[in-house]
C-alpha cells in the first residue's frame, strides 16, 4: 500500500485551494518564528510567555486553513463561493496572527485590551474580522448540505463538523462580555481598561494548565471554544478511521451522526461547566453526573446504530426475493 507523503498531501491541498494552502504554509512559518520568540524572549504577558499566544494562533490558523482547503475541494459546483470563502479566511487569519504578534512584541495583550485607543482599535478589528470569517462559513455549510456525496458518511461529517465549528466560533463572543469587576471600574472611573475575559469567576492570568493556559481554579470559556472549533477536523477524521471505513455505507453514516450528536453534547457540557465558573480539572457532582449521562448516551446510541444496521442486513438477506434468487433455477414445470 502506498503511503501519502507530506509533499503529496500539500500538493493535493494546493490543487484544491492554492490560496488557503499557501496561507497555511505562511502560518506554519510564523509558528516557527514564534517558537524562536518563546526560546529567546523571557517576558510574560498576563502570566504566560509573551510569544505563547501568537504561537497558538499561528498553529490554529494553519490547521484551519489546510482543513478548509480540503473541505472546499468537495464543492466543485460552487466556484464563486469557494473563492470568496478562501479569500476572506486567508485575509482574516493573516490579520489575526499579525495583530496578536504585534501586541506580543509591544509587551501587551491583544484581546479585551481597552487601555489605549490603539489597543482598542486592535481588539475591535480582530473581533470584527473573526465575525466576518465565521459568517462566511454559513453559506459553505449550506453548499455542503446541497452537495451530493458518494460517501454519505463523509458528507455528514463535513456538514456537521463545520456547523458545530461555526457554533463554537460564535461561543467565543461570550468572552467579550464585561465582567462585574470591569463594569464596576466603568462606573467608578468612567472607562474600562479591559473588557471581557477567558476566565469565569476570576481575572485572567491565574494558574493554568500547561501549554493551553486553561484555568485550573475557575471556569474557562476557551475550552468549549476550542472543542467546538475543532469539530471540523475531528468528525471527518472519525468518518475516515479504518475501523469505521470497513463498515457498510449506511452503518458508517449512522455512526457519524451519533459521533456528531455526542460531540455537540460534549461542547454544550463544557460550555455549561465554564459558565458555572467551574474548572475543567475539578468537576462537581452535577458535572460528573452529566458527563456520565453523556458517555452512556453515546454508547447507547452507538449500539442502536449498529443494531439497526445488523437488523437491516438480516432483513435484506432474509427477504423472499433474495432467497428466491439464491435458489438454483429449474426448468418449466411439466404438465
Amino acid at each position: 500500500m502506498s503511503r501519502t507523503t507530506p509533499a503529496a498531501l500539500w500538493n493535493r491541498l494546493y490543487r484544491a485551494d492554492a490560496l488557503l494552502t499557501a496561507t497555511g504554509t505562511v502560518l506554519v512559518a510564523a509558528l516557527g518564528a514564534t517558537l524562536v520568540g518563546l526560546w529567546l524572549d523571557p517576558r510574560t504577558i498576563a502570566g504566560a510567555p509573551a510569544w505563547l499566544k501568537p504561537a497558538k494562533f499561528a498553529a490554529s490558523g494553519a490547521i484551519y486553513c489546510f482543513t478548509l482547503a480540503w473541505i472546499l475541494g468537495w464543492l466543485p459546483e460552487w466556484p464563486r463561493l469557494r473563492r470568496f470563502a478562501s479569500r476572506v479566511t486567508a485575509g482574516v487569519f493573516v490579520l489575526e496572527v499579525g495583530l496578536v504578534a504585534l501586541q506580543a512584541a509591544r509587551g501587551t495583550t491583544s484581546h479585551f485590551n481597552m487601555a489605549t485607543l490603539f489597543d482598542m482599535v486592535v481588539f475591535n478589528v480582530m473581533g470584527a474580522a473573526i465575525v466576518l470569517q465565521t459568517v462566511t462559513m454559513i453559506p459553505v455549510v449550506v453548499a455542503l448540505w446541497k452537495q451530493r456525496f458518494t460517501d454519505e458518511a463523509l458528507g455528514w461529517a463535513l456538514r456537521l463538523g463545520l456547523l458545530i465549528g461555526i457554533v463554537g466560533s460564535f461561543a467565543g463572543g461570550l468572552m467579550t462580555r464585561p465582567t462585574p469587576d470591569q463594569l464596576d471600574e466603568l462606573q467608578r472611573t468612567g472607562r474600562m481598561t479591559v473588557s471581557g475575559a477567558h476566565t469565569v469567576g476570576a481575572p485572567d492570568g491565574g494558574p493554568g494548565l500547561p501549554v493551553t493556559g486553561w484555568s485550573r481554579t475557575h471556569g474557562d470559556l476557551r475550552i468549549a471554544h476550542f472543542v467546538g472549533l475543532h469539530a471540523m477536523q475531528i468528525l471527518p477524521a472519525f468518518a475516515l478511521l479504518p475501523v469505521v471505513r470497513r463498515r457498510q455505507s449506511r452503518e458508517r453514516a449512522r455512526l457519524v451522526l451519533v459521533a456528531a450528536a455526542s460531540y455537540a453534547a460534549l461542547f454544550l457540557l463544557l460550555l455549561a461547566q465554564a459558565l458555572r465558573g467551574q474548572p475543567l480539572v475539578a468537576p462537581d457532582a452535577l458535572t460528573l453526573g452529566l458527563a456520565a449521562v453523556w458517555m452512556m448516551g453515546t454508547v447507547a446510541l452507538g449500539a442502536l446504530a449498529l443494531r439497526a444496521s445488523r437488523r437491516g442486513r438480516t432483513s435484506l438477506s432474509g427477504s423472499p426475493d433474495i432467497r428466491r434468487s439464491s435458489l438454483p433455477r429449474r426448468g418449466p414445470a411439466v404438465p
